[in-house]
C-alpha cells in the first residue's frame, strides 16, 4: 500500500474517489437514505474533491483503494473501501494526517458508531455534538478533537 499527497486532481481520478466514496459510505452509513447518497455524489462531493487544500489517498496496486481531505488542521472525509475496512488503512493514512498536516480535530455522524469508535481508539475524544449536519439535515454529528 502507497500513501499518496494529490496534487493533480483530474477528472479521472475524482471519478475513481466518488466510487470509493459511495461503496464506503453504502458500506458504513446505513442512515442515509438512496436519495441523500445520490445528492451528496452528485452535487457536494465532485467540488469538495477538487477543492479541498489537501487530499491524499491510499493505493494498493495503483488503485485508489482510501482517502482522505484536510482542511488546515482539521479532518473533512476519511473514506475506505469495504474490502479494505479493519486491515489498518484508515489508521495508516491518519496517523500520515497528524504527522503531516497536524490533524487535531474532526467530525463524524453520531449514526456510525463504529467511525466513531475507530476515533477514539487513535486518541480522539467528543467535545460537543450538534443535532444537524452542515447541511442542516437530521443526521447528528459529533465533533473531536485529539487528546493531548
Amino acid at each position: 500500500m502507497e500513501i499518496i499527497e494529490v496534487s493533480e486532481r483530474t477528472q479521472s481520478l475524482i471519478n475513481t474517489l466518488l466510487e470509493v466514496w459511495e461503496r464506503s459510505v453504502r458500506a458504513t452509513h446505513l442512515f442515509l437514505p438512496e436519495s441523500e447518497i445520490l445528492n451528496i455524489k452528485e452535487k457536494f462531493l465532485p467540488d469538495a474533491l477538487k477543492n479541498i487544500s489537501n487530499l491524499v489517498v491510499a493505493q494498493d496496486n495503483d488503485k485508489p483503494v482510501a482517502f482522505m481531505g484536510i482542511e488546515e488542521q482539521k479532518l473533512e472525509m476519511l473514506f475506505v473501501t469495504p474490502e479494505k475496512r479493519g486491515k489498518g488503512i484508515g489508521k495508516k493514512l491518519i496517523e500520515y494526517g497528524i504527522k503531516n498536516f497536524s490533524i487535531n480535530e474532526l467530525t463524524v455522524n453520531e449514526q456510525n458508531p463504529q467511525a466513531k469508535g475507530f476515533y477514539e481508539h487513535l486518541g480522539f475524544k467528543v467535545y460537543k455534538r450538534s443535532e444537524k449536519d452542515e447541511q442542516g439535515n437530521p443526521y447528528p454529528i459529533l465533533y473531536m478533537r485529539l487528546k493531548g
